[in-house]
């Protein structure tokens, strides 16, 4: 048996002669990623600097860039519902569903910061909050909860308040899927049609029947299913993160106030209750059981 000792070269990996080296005046890696100004970007201000803010502004840096794309993709979802592209469509929602799973174990990131590392520079934050997060409005809005007082809290960010000023009047992710329905021949009602976008999505009982239809229908195109399904993958998705972000708060801050003025755990536990597409879970009650008394 011989020690590696006597092979030294097994501990480096040469560079292929074919690997260039001269990068000079070409595009780099760096400059492709624009990695000077992405890795610049962290600017702790706590005095002194406090070792764990980094990990703070990295955290959410990072879940930006993800909202950037999960907002991206789901603008292009809507694009191509529009267009009855339903393959291209669950294609972009699968890549959705995975950002949104890395999205919620980053919380697990955050959680090792400690209470006590965490009021050390929390004070340095000041009104700083998530709940600014123009981008986590964008998406909720194309999701369907819209709320036009949001557009407010960015009067001094005008070309965020620009984008979820056009989300607002905008047709959302689930208008387009049931237009397509409508499309496709289910029959979905008129007035749902021709609601006003501009609104939150409510539940509608209307749609329950449509929808068992189309999951009982052996008839069904599995493609429709298909859509019902991933809408409700993205809606678990979205719980689970806002549980995650509740139950770090929770061990982080426990009930202390938000930086931003909410009234902390209280208004996260809130957000539970909102839903996206309420009637793909109301129609899981009816499935299966007698319709018309059974007659």
């Amino acid at each position: 048996m011989t020690s590696s000792g006597d092979h030294p070269d097994r501990s480096v990996r040469p560079i292929e002669e074919s690997v260039r080296t001269d990068l000079t005046g070409a595009m780099s890696y760096g400059r492709y990623l624009d990695l000077e100004r992405l890795l610049g970007a962290q600017h702790p201000v706590s005095d002194p600097e406090h070792h764990d803010e980094l990990l703070f502004i990295v955290q959410h840096q990072t879940s930006e860039l993800w909202l950037k794309l999960v907002l991206h993709e789901l603008r292009a979802a809507r694009a191509y519902l529009a267009t009855d592209a339903v393959g291209a469509a669950l294609k972009s929602l699968a890549r959705v569903k995975n950002i949104q799973r890395t999205l919620t174990e980053q919380w697990s990131v955050l959680a090792t910061l400690t209470p006590r590392e965490y009021a050390q520079f929390r004070g340095s934050l000041g009104s700083a909050s998530g709940f600014q997060s123009a981008q986590y409005r964008a998406v909720e809005f194309v999701l369907g909860n819209k709320n036009a007082a949001m557009l407010k809290v960015f009067d001094s960010e005008p070309e965020a308040q620009a984008v979820l000023a056009e989300l607002l009047e905008s047709p959302t992710l689930y208008d387009e899927f049931l237009a397509l329905l409508a499309r496709l021949g289910f029959e979905i009602p008129g007035h749902v049609l021709s609601r006003d976008v501009r609104e939150p999505w409510r539940f509608e009982p209307a749609l329950v029947p449509v929808f068992r239809r189309i999951y009982e229908s052996e008839e069904t195109p599995w493609r429709v299913y298909e859509a019902c399904e991933s809408l409700v993958d993205l809606e678990d998705n979205s719980q689970m993160w806002r549980t995650r972000h509740l139950l770090t708060v929770r061990r982080t801050i426990g009930a202390k106030t938000g930086t931003g003025g909410s009234s902390g755990l209280g208004f996260l536990q809130r957000a539970l209750d909102l839903t996206f597409f309420p009637e793909l879970y109301a129609v899981r009650t009816e499935i299966g059981t007698p319709v018309d008394g059974g007659r």
